[in-house]
């Protein structure tokens, strides 16, 4: 036996562990391991605090720009916040094949990627109290708050019609 290889095997391991993180990040999906507090507590007051590689950069731009009328509300921030919360979003960003292309008004729920992925579910699933809108992805991702929108962690939301809950274990 190689006197080496649990030396090589180490270094592998922690090879992996430390790209590990920069991986997920990569596929947009996952949180960036330094989240502004601010993030959380602003944007994540209203909405989930969605994962910046979600959108590319144009997207989020836009978004911080025009805040006072954001999707139909005012969500100002000062300054300052604007520019912390906006220089984040700008270094992770997306840059992928996945969302390369802006969505329509920049919206998450309206991106290519996103409409394939939930095309099977009903347009009234999304206006359930316990759901509200596409933009609640933790009424089904327990994940979601932490950018982990897995298969393996859906959770049935409340509401669904006896129709509605046979097709959600198709």
């Amino acid at each position: 036996m190689n006197a080496h290889l649990p030396h090589r095997a180490l270094m592998l391991t922690a090879a992996l562990i430390t790209a590990g993180p920069a991986a997920l990040a990569d596929s947009g999906r996952a949180m960036p391991a330094a989240i502004p507090a601010v993030y959380t507590q602003e944007c994540g007051a209203c909405h989930t605090a969605y994962p910046p590689g979600m959108l590319p950069a144009r997207s989020w731009q836009r978004i911080m720009a025009g805040l006072d009328r954001h999707y139909g509300t005012d969500a100002s921030l000062d300054a300052a916040t604007i520019e912390q919360v906006g220089n984040w979003l700008q270094a992770h960003a997306g840059t992928y094949k996945r969302v390369s292309q802006t969505p329509p008004e920049d919206r998450i729920t309206r991106s290519a990627w996103f409409v394939r992925k939930h095309d099977d579910i009903e347009p009234a699933v999304w206006s359930l109290p316990s759901v509200k809108s596409a933009a609640n992805c933790a009424a089904c991702h327990t994940g979601a708050d932490h950018g982990r929108f897995d298969d393996d962690s859906l959770r049935m939301p409340a509401g669904l019609s006896a129709r509605q809950r046979a097709a959600w274990h198709d």
